[in-house]
């Protein structure tokens, strides 16, 4: 079940390759650490996020499908003045 889960959640983010998101998560000891950039790249187990240049000191940031399944991370797809999350709630 968390197997097809995961798939599911690697499609989803599959059909958003190149827009801009909003990433949220958690940065441990009460933490909460936002970024901006676009979704550049999935992979079997993990997708890539290229930030802002302007507003981070590094240039990408990955993330496990887990993280988003257990919350630890939230994306929001941002389409003109559309905001979609990640995972599609239905």
């Amino acid at each position: 079940m968390a197997r097809s889960t995961l798939l599911e959640i690697k499609r989803s983010l599959d059909s958003h390759l190149g827009e801009r998101i909003l990433l949220r998560a958690n940065g441990g000891r009460r933490k909460t650490v936002e970024r901006a950039g676009v979704l550049e790249e999935t992979y079997p187990s993990v997708f890539i996020v290229k930030l802002d240049e302007d507003k981070h000191s590094f240039e990408r940031v990955s993330y496990s499908y887990a993280d988003i399944l257990t919350e630890t991370v939230e994306l929001t797809i941002c389409r003109n003045d559309e905001q979609i999350r990640i995972p599609i709630e239905q």
